[in-house]
């Protein structure tokens, strides 16, 4: 049976307008310059401060917002809430402090030669037949940027035969990979570790170091990466100095010889800092990136053709909905400018707080005065929602006078001490960074001998949670430190 009822219900819902306006937050100063950029092109009715016009009346005030769901009429548009009285023009009362030094200019990246092609350039000084330089180039097609071949020569014949249409065998293709291991720099084309560093000593001129060095790593390299020292020392009947030298020798290969040569020709992402904080006079000063905080405004053409609207007795069905379109440019135009207001202050606000909060650290820099910190500490300061500080902190750098730090650092948790106080895990990570640097290298400390000497310095930790801090330090296990 079916039967008809009323239901009750509050929900919340975000509108287009608040979810572009979580979206600007997010935005760095790049991007957001860009965002910027996109705006300006698709709405004809916005328009950069910067280009001052001799005529041109204030934007507008009081606007009516724009939905797209409601049906309107020209006759209920009132376009004097679209144009202002006032004789001087609200930009006008702003100073332009550009000047021409601060005109920013696009710096032109050098177009260099790529690795594949440096290397395919070399293979034309060694004579091969047809067949010997199809092999070549598609072997030099298959290293990678740190300089390896990381697939077998199995996979490499059946794909020379399927793309290539050659035909070959892995004796053949093997042949050619020796060729291409002769390439600039050593150790390119190599399979693996192993063969990438015997690569490099062999082009090495032989010395009794070099030699032993050889050996080690081509009869002994899985106790030479474990650091048995001992069973090495034992394998090659040799002394603790001998050793210590083939190993120094060993240390001075790359490991990754090709990323020598892709680095350099490797577009360079820079960071644009969205804040910058300076100590004057021993108290904190914020200031936020200009280029978060440009000067926007309406068309002066746009003003016009309202005016001209309201000025005209008929008023054709052209013109009614060549108004309609003006008005929703100008909603568009007014709500992204106030976005931008908006944007402004949220980021000034979190960013402000932020720095009260972690005074102490920023007036000396070091870290361990950084305080134990989360979203939700600075969220209530301001008043504002935790995703919205996630916003800001997860992709906005500051210049501070220690260097260019990603906001989202200043954030950790909280571990009570031997006294009770609540300390950051960035204080513990640093006391646990230097403890590993100051330790006898020849007897490194265990994960469980580190979690003793942090519990005798206040900090009472289990061995599990020094093993994670150690990870997230990259800080290798006790074994793998170990030096002679």
């Amino acid at each position: 049976m079916l039967k008809q009822y009323l239901q009750f219900k509050l929900s919340q819902k975000l509108s287009p307008q608040q979810i572009q306006l979580m979206k600007l937050i997010q935005l760095p100063t790049q991007a957001f310059e860009q965002r910027l950029k996109q705006e300006l092109e698709e709405n004809p009715a916005l328009e950069s401060g910067k280009d001052k016009t001799d005529e041109f009346e204030d934007t507008f005030d009081n606007t009516e917002d724009y939905n797209d769901s409601e049906t309107i009429n020209a006759e209920d548009i009132n376009v004097d809430d679209y144009l202002s009285d006032d004789e001087v023009p609200e930009y006008r009362m702003q100073a332009n402090n550009y000047s021409v030094d601060d005109e920013e200019k696009s710096v032109p990246y050098a177009a260099g030669t790529s690795f594949t092609q440096h290397l395919i350039n070399q293979l034309n000084t060694f004579r091969l037949d047809e067949q010997e330089q199809q092999i070549a180039e598609f072997l030099v097609g298959s290293v990678d940027d740190s300089g390896y071949i990381r697939r077998s020569l199995v996979d490499i014949m059946d794909d020379l035969a399927f793309t290539q249409n050659v035909y070959t065998t892995e004796d053949k293709i093997e042949e050619v990979l020796k060729v291409v291991q002769q390439l600039d720099p050593a150790g390119v084309g190599a399979r693996d570790l192993q063969e990438c560093l015997h690569i490099q000593l062999h082009r090495k001129t032989p010395n009794a170091n070099i030699e032993l060095a050889c050996d080690v790593i081509d009869k002994a390299f899985e106790q030479f990466t474990k650091k048995h020292y001992q069973k090495l020392l034992q394998k090659f009947d040799i002394t603790e100095i001998q050793l210590k030298d083939a190993i120094l020798e060993i240390e001075r290969l790359n490991p990754k010889p090709g990323s020598s040569y892709s680095s350099n020709s490797r577009i360079v992402e820079h960071v644009v800092p969205d804040f910058t904080i300076k100590i004057v006079d021993g108290e904190l000063e914020l200031t936020l990136n200009g280029r978060n905080a440009p000067e926007l405004h309406v068309s002066r053409e746009y003003n016009n053709m309202l005016k001209g609207y309201k000025e005209s007795k008929d008023k054709s069905k052209s013109q009614k909905d060549a108004v309609l379109f003006i008005k929703q440019k100008l909603d568009a135009a007014k709500w992204f400018i106030d976005a931008i207001k908006q944007r402004q202050q949220t980021l000034f606000v979190t960013m402000s707080a932020i720095m009260h909060y972690q005074k102490a650290y920023f007036l000396s820099g070091d870290e361990r005065q950084l305080k134990p910190m989360i979203l939700k500490d600075i969220a209530d300061e301001i008043d504002m929602d935790v995703s919205t500080v996630s916003r800001v902190a997860n992709s906005k750098y500051v210049d501070t006078p220690y260097g260019t730090k990603l906001i989202k650092e200043f954030f950790s948790e909280s571990m009570k001490n031997d006294q009770g106080e609540d300390v950051s895990t960035r204080e513990i990570k640093k006391i646990l960074e230097t403890v590993v640097e100051e330790e006898d290298k020849k007897k490194p400390l265990t994960d469980e001998k580190l979690a003793k000497l942090l519990k005798e310095k206040g900090y009472p930790i289990a061995r599990r949670t020094v093993a994670k801090y150690r990870e997230q330090l990259d800080i290798p296990v006790a074994r793998l430190r170990k030096q002679i």
